[in-house]
């Protein structure tokens, strides 16, 4: 049994017609006729009833083609995915995000990435950074955009960009009027988000809180997301740090951003599977994205967003 046979079914099923399943097939009428007999000889079964002026699947045929249809499916697949491979910047590509980046970088870069990758597919995935690289390493991704170093010798990452930290604060607070805000100074009322985002870890070793939020407002409030955050501190229940690509969803929430004295931040970067054999479409998108984003630091970190 080969495919190619199988495709023949297929195509006779369709058609209803062994001229015209020929002609699609690409090939004469009776070699077509003669490699589904030898197909019908193997199954020891009769696929269609044919008459001079008809034909017409059997019983049998209705009940294999399901089958048919499913094994030329995969094998089509197959193909596609080698030629994918063949071309390491073609086809999909599966690309894990943090949610404290994701809604920023992605308006920004979705077009720069279909102009100079227009053969790639990126599919983008949100989630926490231990979710994204247990997928990475699962192979449920190809890559994954960080804020963390990754460890181990099975994952390798290219740095792409310095993201600076701001100063979010309620218009009333009085840190609002200063031009630069010392990182330590925000501890009494920080908020953060909920364990596991990379970023609460951040947030708080910048203020000199440990690991853990200081004062009843930063204790009494572990948010899901930053929007949520950006909420909370708009109607003046805190203070929070914000990475600067958020700057613009801050201000609009009318939120004051000041610069950290310390200029503290962190710093993003894509990580792939050190076997992964589409290296290359990391790489190239990681270009783009660092080329997106080159000279946004400096920018940010003076409030300039």
């Amino acid at each position: 049994m080969n495919l190619r046979d199988l495709r023949y079914l297929l195509a006779v099923a369709e058609h209803g017609h062994f001229g015209r399943a020929a002609e699609t097939c690409g090939v004469s009428q009776p070699t077509l006729s003669v490699q589904l007999r030898k197909l019908e000889e193997l199954l020891g079964v009769a696929l269609f009833e044919r008459s001079s002026k008809s034909v017409a699947p059997t019983a049998a045929c209705a009940r294999l083609i399901g089958h048919v249809r499913a094994a030329v499916a995969e094998a089509d697949a197959i193909l596609s995915v080698a030629r994918d491979l063949r071309d390491p910047l073609a086809g999909r590509f599966r690309l894990g995000i943090i949610p404290t980046l994701a809604p920023y970088l992605l308006p920004l870069v979705f077009a720069p990435l279909r102009e100079a990758l227009p053969a790639l597919e990126v599919e983008p995935w949100e989630d926490q950074t231990t979710a994204l690289i247990d997928r990475l390493r699962a192979h449920e991704l190809d890559a994954a955009l960080l804020a963390t170093e990754v460890d181990g010798p099975d994952l390798m990452s290219q740095p792409l960009f310095a993201e600076p930290f701001l100063a979010a604060l309620p218009p009333e607070h009085p840190l609002a009027t200063r031009d630069v805000v010392a990182e330590a100074e925000l501890a009494r009322d920080i908020l953060v988000l909920a364990d596991g985002h990379c970023l609460r870890d951040q947030a708080l070793e910048a203020c000199g809180q440990g690991g853990r939020a200081g004062g009843a407002l930063g204790g009494t409030l572990r948010a899901a997301s930053l929007s949520t955050l950006l909420n909370m501190v708009a109607a003046g229940y805190g203070t929070t740090l914000i990475p600067g690509l958020a700057a613009g969803a801050a201000q609009d929430a009318g939120i004051v951003l000041r610069p950290l004295a310390a200029r503290v931040g962190r710093n993003i970067r894509i990580a792939w599977r050190a076997s992964f054999p589409r290296r290359a479409a990391a790489e190239a998108v990681g270009e783009v994205i660092a080329g997106r984003l080159r000279g946004f630091a400096a920018g940010a970190a003076a409030g300039a967003v």
